[in-house]
Formats: C-alpha cells, structure tokens, sequence
C-alpha cells in the first residue's frame, strides 16, 4: 500500500476542506483515501481504471450505509441459484432456513435477485432482509420481497457485491445453483481456508433426499485432496445437510461460547461467553498442541490493545500462540470450545 506524501500545501488544503466538511474520525484513513486518489491521477490513469475505481469506492459507501444501522444484529447470507422456481423443493428449504434463523433474531442477506434469493427473503420478512443486488441486462431490478423497502443497494462490479454479501455476515447457507453459487462457496472456502476472513459456520443445504453437494464432496475427497492442492480435512469446516434444523442449529450453535478473536501482536485472543475450568484448558492443549507455534492454550486478561479500544472487555478470554501455517484449522478449536460443559446451553 502506498502512503506517498503529498505537498505541504496541498494536505493542508485537504485538511480545510476536511475541517470545513466535519470530517474528524479515523481523519489519517480518510486522508489516504483522498491522497490515492489525487495520486491516481497524477499517475495519468487510464479513464476507465478510474471509473472502475470510482464506481467501487462509491458502491462500497452505499453499501456501508446500508449495513450500518444493522450493526448489532447477527447476519447470515443464504446464496443460491436465481433459477430456482418457486414450486421447487429448494425454495422452500430456502424460505424456512431463512425463517428459522430470523425467528432467533438473525437478518438474511441475499443478493436480492429471484429464486433462491427471493425464497430467503420471503422467509425472513421485509423488515430482516436485506439485498445486495447486482445490474444485470436481465434482471433489472431487485426482487419484490427487498425491491418493496429501502433494504437494498444496486451493485455494478461482482468483486463489490461479493464483499459486501460476505463482510457483515456471521454464517453462510449455500443451496444449489450455477456458476454464481459456485463462486461464492469456494471464495468462502478460500478465505476461511487462508485465514483472510475469521472462522464462520458454512452449511450446504440441499433439498430433502438431494445429492447435488454429495457430487462435490465426492471430488474434493477424490481429485482434490489426494493431488496435495488442498490439505487433508480442508472441507471439514462445511457442514452437508438437507435438515433446516441441522442448518438452523449449525449457524447459530457456531456461537454458543466463541463470541470473537483479536490479534495482539504474535497473541491470538479468543474471546468466550463462558469461562472454561483448568481440566477443560488441559484437555484443549492436549488436543490442539500441533495448532501452538509455542507454548500453550491460557486463560488471558484483556490485552493492553483491547483494554485501550474498549473491547468486549466483560468476557473471559483465552490466548495462545498460532502457527500461521494452520490457521485454516482454526475452526476446530472454536468447535471444541463450544462442546466444552462450561459453555452455555444451546
């Protein structure tokens, strides 16, 4: 990331305008954002490069925007094919999921188009749906179900409305569809998988009886793994069902005690509802110790950092030492903390 200097006359005429415009918080972030973009056209960018960079700066505004009223509310995005007719057994597997997590106090995400999208939203209600739609040539607009209310924001660029779509979210529930469908899952994997996004609950919901995900299932076990391109229990983060309450259950139980992680320095701090007893500490070193890049799992104070910031101070914590290598697996310890008996009932 650059941070070329700019003129000492030139910030100071952005720090005006900022000061006339009241712009004071996180001030240095907008700053670098105004410097790029003056940089960008000191470098003679090509016309279009600027309007890609543009469009995407202002639809990631309206979708923050969107997004920040809802701030407090848990999240879970349900992707799925925009062909899925509403007679289809999937549609309704879509709309009761959806119907059961906002039932528990969860908003839905949807891309906001037809099929699957609007069978979620249907399931939620208007008031916990919200959709991030894409233009396209063939769907001009969002589906009734979010079109209806001010829970929508239109999406130019794939690459924007898929950050959007995934940021916010606290679980994810992929039912079949196309190559869309497809992306989203394996970008999910991909960033779960690099430890570029925090540990989520994936589930792939089929219909009663389906096997649509059992095919994939069967090439990630048959032609990926074996090959090396993926590590062996890759695809174990992904829960495969066809039961509404299994995929219920999976997202919401995925916070049961883990509540959030925070890297303080080499430190990984995992913050928990619940505090766990010595035996049970012992018992997750004794499980997890290939996980450790040095010594062991511990309960923890809040950190210097968090303390600083305020940070969910009031919950127990526990800290240890990841090895980068791994933390794709990450998962498994948020898993066995919420098997633990001190955690909190379901």
């Amino acid at each position: 990331m650059t941070d070329e200097p700019l003129p000492q006359a030139l910030s100071a005429e952005i720090n005006t305008v900022l000061d006339d415009a009241g712009v004071h918080a996180d001030r240095r972030l907008v700053m670098r954002m105004l410097r790029t973009a003056i940089l960008l056209g000191e470098d003679g960018t090509d016309r279009l490069d600027l309007k890609i960079a543009s469009a995407a700066l202002a639809e990631m505004r309206d979708a923050f925007r969107l997004f920040a009223p809802y701030s407090g509310v848990p999240k879970v995005t349900v992707f799925g094919s925009a062909r899925t007719r509403q007679d289809d057994p999937l549609y309704l597997q879509a709309r009761d999921v959806a119907a059961a997590l906002a039932a528990e106090g969860w908003m839905v995400v949807t891309g906001a188009g037809p099929g699957i999208m609007q069978a979620a939203a249907e399931g939620a209600g208007p008031a916990l749906s919200l959709g991030v739609s894409i233009r396209l040539p063939f769907e001009e607009k969002a589906n009734i179900v979010v079109e209806a209310t001010d829970h929508v924001v239109a999406m130019k660029y794939f690459f924007t409305r898929k950050l959007m779509l995934m940021k916010e979210s606290r679980g994810f529930i992929c039912l079949p569809g196309g190559f869309g469908t497809l992306d989203e899952m394996f970008e999910l994997l991909t960033l779960q998988q690099t430890g570029k996004a925090e540990p989520m609950p994936i589930v792939l919901l089929d219909e009663q009886g389906g096997t649509f995900w059992n095919g994939l299932k069967r090439f990630i076990d048959e032609d990926l793994a074996p090959t090396g391109v993926i590590s062996d229990g890759d695809f174990d983060r992904v829960v495969i069902t066809d039961s509404v309450a299994e995929a219920t259950a999976t997202v919401t139980g995925f916070w049961r005690n883990y509540d959030s992680l925070r890297w303080v320095g080499d430190t990984l701090v995992l913050r928990l509802r619940a505090t766990p007893t010595d035996a049970e500490i012992d018992e997750l070193n004794e499980r997890f110790a290939a996980l450790l890049s040095s010594g062991r799992i511990e309960r923890s104070d809040p950190r210097q950092p968090e303390v600083a910031d305020g940070d969910l101070l009031d919950l127990p914590r526990l800290a240890l030492h990841l090895d980068q290598r791994r933390v794709g697996e990450l998962f498994r310890l948020i898993r066995a903390v919420n098997d633990l008996g001190s955690a909190p009932a379901q």
